[in-house]
């Protein structure tokens, strides 16, 4: 690929950002991300028309998300299958979100280091984000990011998230299969698994299944799919396979990835796969309903004024959260009035 990335010191336009997403440019790429990822103003108001601009370009590619404890493997999982895909022909992109750092605000774990095969290929595109305090570590801008690297030509997207933790239900809305790691062991690291992550997974893949491990891993699914016949299949008919597999020596990667292909021909062929999509359509506009208020309040110059004493107060035990939150949103909403009506009678 050429690199059309103009000189670091100056800022990219829209159309440089345009020019180089569709030319699968990396490095203008991993730029963009960074632009979505940013707080500032202008930058939110740049990110929105890139977007837009991309919209028609992005959609095609299928979406993968994978969850897990930390510690089951799922970046040696995706570097493994990763390669095998890559061979295969595709372009893969997977975007990791990482914990945020407090200190710096950026990624933690830097899953470049950790998934360093495919780092390192020009058909991969790795990205570490930081999750920046999102629920469930997903990060803010992950369904605007997906799109970007569906405009820039990668096929096959995978969002690897922190870990099972209390938002799946966000990973699973914003992605085609949703793939569940589990450790293999019975009884605690089985009861981490509850009946909601059960029910939002389309397959469980019981990892560490090599060597000694083996039997381990076995005795674990057969538990799985004990629990998953508790419960009744989804709209297409698919029941959640639950299979054995080693990242570090690619045992059942091969029908892993077979199992993700059938889930989506089965999706296609019943209306589940477009169903699927309109919903995460829906949810992406609430989430950026949601984002899109919280900016206004902050960027309100009153509000931003009072906000620091209003938390001085929330951290002292003064005033509760929800009277605090009810009182700034009630001034704002004054403030919006009280300029319309000095705008009209400008006007007027």
């Amino acid at each position: 690929m050429t690199n059309t990335l103009p000189p670091p010191s100056r800022r990219l336009s829209l159309e440089d950002y345009l020019r180089g997403v569709r030319a699968g440019d990396r490095a203008i790429l991993s730029r963009a991300i960074t632009l979505l990822e940013s707080r500032r103003a202008d930058d939110r108001t740049l990110a929105d028309a890139l977007i837009a601009a991309l919209l028609p370009y992005a959609g095609g590619a299928h979406r993968i998300g994978i969850t897990g404890p930390p510690g089951v493997g799922k970046s040696t999982l995706l570097d493994t299958l990763g390669l095998r895909l890559l061979e295969q022909g595709h372009r893969l992109a997977i975007l990791a979100v990482d914990p945020t750092s407090l200190r710096t605000g950026g990624s933690i774990l830097g899953d470049k280091t950790r998934m360093a095969n495919l780092a390192g290929r020009p058909e991969a595109f790795v990205r570490p984000s930081p999750s920046g305090g999102a629920l469930g570590g997903v990060a803010r801008s992950t369904r605007e990011t997906i799109l970007l690297c569906e405009a820039a030509g990668f096929d096959l997207v995978f969002v690897e998230t922190v870990g099972v933790g209390q938002s799946e239900a966000m990973v699973a809305g914003m992605v085609d299969f949703f793939l569940v790691l589990a450790l293999p062991g019975a009884g605690d690291e089985l009861q981490g698994l509850k009946k909601g992550v059960l029910e939002l997974a389309d397959a469980i893949a019981v990892t560490k299944a090599d060597g000694e491990g083996r039997s381990r891993a076995e005795q674990a699914a057969r538990q799985l799919r004990d629990a998953l016949a508790l419960l009744t299949a989804g709209e297409s008919g698919w029941r959640p396979p639950v299979l054995c597999v080693s990242g570090r020596t690619g045992e059942g990667l091969d029908d892993l990835w077979q199992t993700i292909l059938r889930h989506r021909e089965l999706g296609v062929s019943s209306s589940a796969f477009e169903r699927r999509r309109r919903e995460q359509r829906i949810a992406w506009f609430r989430q950026a309903l949601e984002m899109r208020l919280e900016r206004l309040l902050r960027e309100d110059p009153a509000i931003a004024r009072r906000l620091p004493q209003v938390e001085a107060a929330v951290a002292a035990g003064d005033v509760v959260p929800p009277v605090a939150a009810e009182t700034l949103v009630r001034d704002f909403l004054r403030h919006l009035a009280r300029r319309g009506a000095e705008n009209e009678s400008g006007s007027g």
